[in-house]
């Protein structure tokens, strides 16, 4: 089982990007860090997904805005196996890093 930092992306613009993937058998508890590099404001999108592409009601954040140079931080993410973390931003620029805890399930 992982623990700590489980995984991180360069998020391009305009694209879905799946950062992190449960592993099967076990569960996550975990905290998403994105982070904008960029001068002006970046908007992303968060969801917790069973697939690369969610599905409307799978985001948990939608349209967020993040400020220029600043952080967006969600935490107490528990998410069972097979779940994905999937990012989307506006721009480029931006990094995503996903902590956190793998336990087993069996």
């Amino acid at each position: 089982m992982a623990s700590g930092r489980l995984g991180n992306a360069a998020v391009p613009a305009a694209a879905l990007t799946t950062v992190y993937t449960v592993p099967v058998g076990t569960y996550a508890v975990a905290s998403v860090s994105i982070t904008n590099r960029n001068g002006s404001p970046a908007t992303i999108r968060l969801a917790t997904s069973t697939t690369g592409t969610p599905a409307d009601e799978e985001f948990i954040e939608y349209d967020t805005t993040i400020i220029a140079n600043g952080v967006f931080e969600r935490t107490g993410l528990v998410m069972e196996a097979g779940l994905n973390l999937v990012v989307y931003s506006d721009v480029a620029n931006v990094g995503c890093t996903v902590f956190g805890i793998e336990t087993s399930t069996t």
